[in-house]
């Protein structure tokens, strides 16, 4: 039986950054497998019959403020550097989203100031001084009628699950501004992969110790080699078996449909919070800049997860928590077992956050080889 220093089950950026990382810095093999038919988990992007280079598992917004991680990713890509632009479509009509000034002066019909704006939040806020949902933070920070216009029936069609029930961190992740800044993210680096995350992928697991295998799955090939230590990216109750039962989390279905024309809607997204089934368009052209006379949007409708479909978000309530909780306590046990990533971790991290912590979980485990 083959045998490799590092066995890695998942070819996303929390396991191929181990990967490279074992490698290159401490000379180890590692053996990445991935369940798909291709690496880049679900960044992962590709060319559709129209040319264009689209997000197969949802738009992949990059940004981060932190530096180390934009000079670790530039050793393998250049930068399209984006402002990420998004709207809402309410009562018939785009709104300026994340709610900004320019949101306020849409709704007040007139030009309006900071100042005017802040006083009219301070009226409509209620009054929850510490927040115990994503309910109480909306209403909150912008009070009731910007949270139903906005923010009640998406995040029930995204979640299936109301506001009330939900931790306020979900909400909170969407910024409230009083001035004139619409970018849909505040950190100061926004860009894009200028080849694309596929190609980003490819050239951070292009070491000789590296060995991927695709449309493999991990218990298989456990079956068929040996290795000092896993490194495990998946559904960590899947791992044990769902021995608690499985844990909850929210699917997606994606609708693909090319068009006939340069563009299909101002921006590369549009919520929808209140009208359809999907809850945005994504038009992904808009910020990779190619230039083509069709388009590709894709429409995203949330779903329940059942053992059919794709886990994309842990569901960030109380009872989720408690439940994934015992899972982290087999976890613990395991000293030959690294588990990491938002379906290992039940945790929802940005990409920059996953490259943050596989750099210093690697970073660890290159120190306890003695290296």
């Amino acid at each position: 039986m083959a045998h490799y220093d590092f066995l890695i089950a998942g070819a996303g950026f929390a396991g191929a950054v181990c990967a490279e990382q074992l490698a290159s810095r401490a000379g180890k093999t590692c053996l990445v497998v991935d369940r798909r038919s291709h690496i880049a988990g679900n960044a992962y992007d590709f060319y559709d019959s129209a040319g264009v280079l689209l997000h197969k598992y949802g738009p992949h917004y990059f940004r981060t403020n932190a530096q180390k991680i934009i000079d670790y990713l530039s050793r393998f890509t250049d930068w399209r550097e984006v402002e990420y632009k998004i709207l809402s479509w309410a009562d018939g009509r785009y709104w300026q989203f994340p709610i900004n000034l320019n949101t306020f002066e849409q709704w007040l019909g007139r030009p309006s100031s900071t100042e005017e704006m802040q006083a009219y939040l301070a009226q409509w806020r209620a009054g929850y001084e510490s927040p115990q949902n994503s309910e109480e933070f909306i209403l909150s920070r912008v009070g009731p009628l910007f949270y139903e216009k906005f923010f009640r029936h998406y995040t029930a069609k995204q979640w299936g699950m109301e506001a009330k029930e939900l931790d306020a961190s979900v909400c909170a992740r969407i910024p409230i501004r009083t001035n004139r800044d619409d970018r849909f993210v505040s950190e100061r680096f926004q860009a894009l992969p200028t080849k694309g995350y596929t190609y980003l992928f490819e050239q951070i697991l292009n070491h000789p110790l590296i060995t991927v295998q695709l449309d493999t799955e991990f218990r298989d090939v456990a079956k068929q080699v040996t290795w000092d230590h896993l490194i495990y990216t998946g559904p960590i109750d899947d791992y044990f078996d769902y021995c608690f039962g499985r844990l909850p989390y929210r699917s997606l279905r994606f609708e693909p449909e090319i068009i006939d024309k340069e563009f299909f809607q101002p921006v590369v997204q549009v919520n929808y919070p209140n009208d359809y089934d999907f809850t945005r368009i994504v038009e992904i052209k808009h910020v990779t800049g190619q230039i083509l006379p069709q388009t590709t949007i894709i429409r995203e409708y949330p779903k329940a997860c059942d053992s059919e479909s794709e886990p994309y978000y842990p569901i960030p309530s109380p009872s989720a928590r408690a439940a994934y909780s015992q899972y982290a306590e087999l976890a613990e046990r395991l000293s030959h077992v690294t588990f990491l990533g938002r379906l290992a971790n039940y945790r929802y991290f940005n990409m920059d956050h996953v490259i943050a912590l596989a750099l210093s979980k690697a970073d660890e485990l290159v120190k306890r080889q003695g290296n």
